[in-house]
């Protein structure tokens, strides 16, 4: 905690909640959602498809689809409320300045009829109010940085003309170009093969050393989150339901759907032996959830979770989870034996997929 103390509060989320009008019906994809992210650090949030990842975080950048709107709470950045920003001018001083987004398809955000060097070049002029001839010497030293090799040459030519993991690397260089505070990477590696994530991953992580930004990974893939995050969101139905470092929910989890979650890695499969799905599907966000979201696919669901919702319970001082089995009336629940020594099976994991090295993946005795 007195680490976390010494490091600047960056962005502040306070009780967010965001609803989509859906032709006469009201979608609640984020319910009351709060978390705060430090100066530096990695933050992954991870959860199914439809949890409210991307959604959230779109939050930081004003790019909410028309028919989406907070309909409660704050988000403060470095102190400003960036809910009150109400006009495009307003967010170009925050997109991509100082919260930049990496997508997972490179061709979604690369124009197709344009060369490399000038998707890059026009970033750098617009905010950074360079030259022409300026801004193309930092987006070649861009380029190499990003592992292009023979930058110079490779600056006229076109998307088409790149590789899958040479397009992603264009992507970051173009997110970096304005030097933004804060890194989101939304599934920036779901296209790749397993040998060019580890590549893109390790860029990464190389440059934010570098540079000094903070990083938020959006993600299902928890290989992925064990060699790149400091600390872990994990959502379900709209909500965070387990907040804490990666050492934490990887090896002291205490929400059951981060049971479930860990227990479906395909990663740690055994041979032969049949893959742990999770039962049933994730609720309607179009209805009113009563009790625990998670409690008609929780195996350890007692009578109060289909009741009342089930408030945050402090772990450590930066561990906490929403489930009552944290109650002290609850009866004592055992992790499920496919998670337990699990510390063994990640370094297995780590060696296995090159992300980070071993050193990198933290212990728990």
């Amino acid at each position: 905690m007195n680490e976390i103390k010494e490091k600047k509060l960056i962005l502040s989320v306070k009780n967010v909640s965001v609803k989509f009008k859906v032709r006469d019906r009201i979608l609640s994809a984020i319910r009351n959602v709060s978390l705060d992210l430090y100066d530096k650090e990695t933050l992954a949030i991870v959860g199914e498809s439809g949890s409210g990842k991307s959604v959230l975080t779109k939050t930081f950048t004003g790019m909410l689809e028309a028919n989406g709107f907070l309909s409660d709470g704050e988000i403060l950045y470095n102190g400003k409320n960036l809910l009150d920003i109400s006009s495009d001018r307003g967010w170009e001083a925050i997109r991509g300045v100082e919260i930049a987004t990496v997508f997972q398809d490179p061709m979604t955000s690369l124009n197709p009829i344009r060369t490399i060097g000038s998707q890059i070049t026009e970033v750098i002029i617009k905010h950074q109010k360079k030259s022409g001839s300026e801004a193309k010497k930092i987006a070649i030293e861009l380029m190499e940085r990003t592992g292009i090799v023979d930058a110079k040459r490779r600056f006229n030519e076109y998307p088409f003309q790149y590789s899958g993991g040479m397009r992603q690397r264009i992507v970051i260089a173009i997110a970096l170009a304005c030097r933004p505070k804060i890194l989101i990477c939304d599934e920036p590696t779901t296209a790749l093969d397993v040998t060019i994530q580890a590549q893109i991953l390790n860029l990464i992580k190389s440059l934010q050393e570098e540079y000094g930004f903070t990083t938020i990974y959006i993600t299902h893939d928890l290989g992925v989150v064990a060699s790149v995050a400091d600390k872990v969101a994990v959502m379900y139905a709209g909500q965070i339901v387990e907040y804490g470092k990666v050492d934490e929910i990887f090896f002291d989890s205490k929400h059951p759907y981060t049971w479930s979650l860990l227990s479906s890695l395909p990663q740690l499969g055994t041979k032969g032996e049949e893959l742990y799905m999770i039962p049933g599907a994730p609720p309607s966000l179009y209805k009113d959830i009563v009790g625990d979201a998670f409690a008609p696919r929780n195996p350890y669901a007692m009578k109060i979770d289909f009741e009342e919702e089930p408030p945050f319970f402090k772990i450590s001082e930066t561990h906490a989870a929403k489930t009552w089995l944290l109650d002290p009336r609850a009866p004592k629940t055992e992790i499920p034996e496919a998670i337990r020594n699990l510390h063994q099976k990640m370094e297995n994991l780590v060696h296995r997929t090159g992300y980070g090295n071993e050193e990198e993946v933290a212990t728990h005795e």
